[in-house]
């Protein structure tokens, strides 16, 4: 044939060596993202045999990125987000920073520019939400109150690092680089910014304006059709067509079209629908992503400059870790979730990537730093499981030899324990309710309706703080440590309702509160039909599975509807 099959070969090629190397990662209790990396160096010029089309796996590559980003627009959630905020915000921005000028003084060392030096520290201060997200569902705590403090973490980092995309073409010329767009021309630097923050905000507004009502109309006329393939065309077509209507229209970058695509999406009833029609594709793209981000990677690198690797490393898993730790410690939170959010950080992916690739063409980062960033992508990406494990047996070590970190473990703060001026009905023969989600907002909604008594232990100190000024009796502390249980006078209560989603520490509030009050009744939430079972087997306990219990509610409906039809 005469025609050209670069594409082809370079899709078979990157997908067929992803799919291989991806499955041994996994079967070395690495993340799959490492298989994909790894495919890429396979088939990148710097390793002999086959070398794929780099320009067309950079196109590939693009749609990547905007696939990637849409579906981080479609689950961020402005809730979970405000929910967090008084940690995630200024502790994700003070972790930057610090970062950035740990990567910002290895590069100084080195004798790179300034503005190599600030690309260089930006791409080690951003952590990877895909990495993230897979670990904290591995682990099953995602859902948990210390799982949404990590994710809003990463989704602070993500945005902040997103409006350092926007800004780094008009400022290229200034810090040292080749001035990319607007910024080409003559005009003032604070003219340049203004335009640039003026287009990006009339984007923001248009999308959310406009496309919050916009989507949502289009995406329910497409569903009336019942063509499953046209709701999905629907999906992708407004996922890259915005995203390339904001690079052209409003020198937007494509990363930031395709969130807010995704954001706006979000506001649809659909938008579960969508994200699950679209993640087959995204999922493919991604990994055509991570196996063209390998194939910009020299190994050489690893070899010729072993020690400046190791520094790279250094300030992703400990530097940025320790910062993270610190900082969460000073905002008054436990030990646990101090050491969960920093293994979360320990590790740099996609927006490194990203902003690494810019930084290049923008003449604002040398090549060999771009190597160093992927090598030190490559090795936290594949050790980040390890400091996961390695959270338990240190609390438990710092626990056991450190009076500090038991002290650090259960904070002397007034939201810790009930105030003394809590009426007698909520000390004795009460509900201890643990958890204030969306399950445990309805179950006090009725026990309030019925003028049944209850306590709140909640770990989200925000909550609490609202809780306690609606007046209603809570306190602070993750329910899994006896200190929690005792100061909700667990030992008089009448009933334990555990409705948080997290099945890893329910047996040692079941364990607090049998030794405390034996008589005690509990009532558990469980997603997982075998630990449900287990759960029951195991105490006594009342276990309510959510599909189980929905199944119920639903056939009892449809009988009362037979019945009344009849």
């Amino acid at each position: 044939m005469p025609h050209s099959v670069s594409l082809i070969n370079t899709i078979a090629a990157g997908l067929g060596l992803a799919l291989v190397f991806g499955f041994l990662a996994l079967r070395l209790r690495l993340p799959a993202l490492v298989g994909y990396l790894l495919a890429g160096v396979i088939i990148g010029p710097f390793t002999p045999g086959f070398v794929a089309d780099a320009g067309i796996a950079s196109q590939l590559a693009e749609i990547g990125v905007m696939l990637l980003m849409f579906g981080v627009g479609l689950h961020f959630s402005l809730d979970d987000l405000l929910a967090v905020r008084k940690i995630a915000l200024p502790g994700a921005l003070a972790q930057i920073a610090v970062a950035t000028l740990l990567g910002g003084a290895l590069a100084l060392w080195w004798d790179w520019s300034w503005g190599e030096a600030l690309v260089f520290g930006l791409a080690l201060s951003v952590a990877s939400t895909v990495v993230l997200l897979r670990a904290l569902e591995t682990l099953g705590i995602l859902d948990t109150f210390t799982g949404r403090i990590a994710v809003g973490w990463l989704v602070v980092e993500d945005l902040a690092m997103v409006l350092v995309l926007v800004l780094m073409p008009p400022l290229a010329g200034v810090l040292g680089g080749r001035a990319g767009g607007a910024a080409a021309s003559a005009d003032p630097l604070w003219q340049t910014l203004g335009l640039t923050l003026l287009q990006v905000g009339g984007f923001v507004a248009l999308m959310l304006v406009v496309g919050r009502r916009a989507f949502p109309w289009i995406l329910w006329q497409v569903t009336r059709t019942g063509s499953r393939e046209l709701f999905t065309l629907c999906v992708i077509a407004a996922a890259v067509s915005i995203a390339f209507a904001s690079a052209a229209l409003f020198g937007v970058s494509f990363a930031l079209g395709a969130f807010f695509a995704g954001m706006v999406m979000r506001e649809s009833e659909f938008s579960h629908r969508a994200a699950q029609e679209s993640l087959p594709l995204r999922d493919a793209f991604a990994v055509l992503f991570f196996v063209s981000v390998g194939m910009l990677f020299d190994p050489s690198v690893i070899i010729e400059r072993p020690l400046q690797v190791l520094a790279v490393v250094g300030v992703i898993v400990l530097g940025k870790s320790l910062a993270a730790c610190a900082l969460v410690l000073a905002f008054r939170y436990p030990l646990g979730t101090a050491l969960t959010v920093s293994a979360s950080l320990a590790q740099i992916g996609e927006f490194s990537f990203i902003l690494a690739g810019l930084g290049v063409s923008l003449g604002l980062l040398p090549v060999e730093g771009q190597s160093l960033i992927l090598a030190g992508a490559l090795i936290s990406i594949a050790t980040n499981p390890l400091w996961f494990s390695l959270i338990a047996p240190l609390q438990r070590w710092l626990h056991a030899r450190s009076p500090l970190a038991r002290g650090l473990e259960s904070r002397d703060h007034p939201l810790a324990e009930l105030p003394i001026t809590t009426e007698a009905k909520y000390l004795s023969r009460q509900v201890v309710l643990v958890g204030y989600g969306r399950v445990g907002r309805r179950i006090a909604s009725e026990l309030e309706a019925n003028d049944i008594p209850y306590v709140v232990a909640e770990q989200n100190r925000e909550l609490v703080e609202k809780l306690r000024e609606a007046g209603v009796a809570a306190v602070w502390g993750d329910a899994a440590d006896p200190a929690v249980l005792v100061q909700a006078h667990i030992a008089r209560a009448r009933v334990l309702v555990i409705a948080v989603p997290d099945a890893m520490n329910v047996r040692q509030m079941m364990a607090t509160a049998y030794t405390l009050n034996p008589a005690i009744e509990t009532v558990i939430r469980s997603h997982n039909e075998d630990e449900a079972r287990l759960l029951m087997q195991e105490t006594a306990a009342t276990v309510f599975l959510g599909e189980h219990e929905l199944a119920q509610a639903m056939a009892r409906d449809v009988v009362r509807r037979t019945v009344a039809a009849a």
